[in-house]
């Protein structure tokens, strides 16, 4: 199969074997995200095994959320090796509960400081899934700083994806589930990767020889 000579649809047509290889990649840095989640919150923390899916950008929203529910996104630009844009995105809910980790107390409303915590939590969890991206390709990927963005799904997705997109036109999704053991409790996150179109023909790339 010669993905990376594509037109646009090259990641919704992986063999299985290629999929399975992007699996493994979103596997390994969901694993990294868990460790780091645990080690930021001081909480045994587990990982189910992800669920990646490839989409339009115009279809993501739909994926992630009702389009009136609110989300807490943090935004980075990927630099490097690779370029494009990550997204790792929480329903409401689980951002409140995410900063009361962060700062060992209950949150009821996202102000500046629970929003900052937010923030640094979105940073390393993302790193910890561009770090296994990176290892992958054996490429050096270099996230900016974040930024946050707290909104309903819709507008968030949306406006984010077609003010920074910079042409991407794919989405990699991570759906992934945290379980906080010591309270079988279950966070549930998004982690999106829309590279750039030069990106994506060296991603395509490497699946194609993994």
């Amino acid at each position: 199969m010669s993905a990376a000579r594509g037109s646009g649809d090259d990641l919704r047509q992986l063999t299985p074997r290629q999929l399975d290889a992007l699996r493994e990649v979103a596997n390994i840095g969901a694993g990294h995200a868990a460790t780091a989640l645990s080690q930021m919150t001081e909480q045994r923390i587990m990982i189910s095994v992800p669920q990646l899916s490839i989409a339009s950008i115009d279809d993501m929203p739909n994926q992630i959320a009702e389009p009136e529910e609110p989300v807490a996104a943090v935004l980075m630009r990927m630099e490097g090796d690779l370029t494009g844009l990550t997204l790792l995105v929480f329903p409401h809910p689980i951002a409140l509960r995410v900063a009361g980790l962060m700062m060992r107390r209950k949150v009821s409303k996202l102000g500046a400081i629970e929003e900052s915590a937010i923030k640094e939590a979105g940073n390393i969890l993302s790193a910890a899934y561009l770090n296994a991206l990176a290892d992958f390709m054996h490429m050096t990927l270099l996230p900016s700083p974040p930024s946050l963005a707290v909104d309903m799904s819709e507008a968030v997705l949306s406006s984010t994806f077609v003010a920074s997109a910079h042409g991407a036109s794919q989405v990699v999704c991570v759906e992934s589930e945290f379980e906080l053991q010591d309270v079988e409790e279950r966070l549930r996150g998004f982690f999106l990767l829309l590279p750039d179109p030069p990106s994506l023909q060296r991603i395509l790339k490497a699946i194609n020889v993994a």
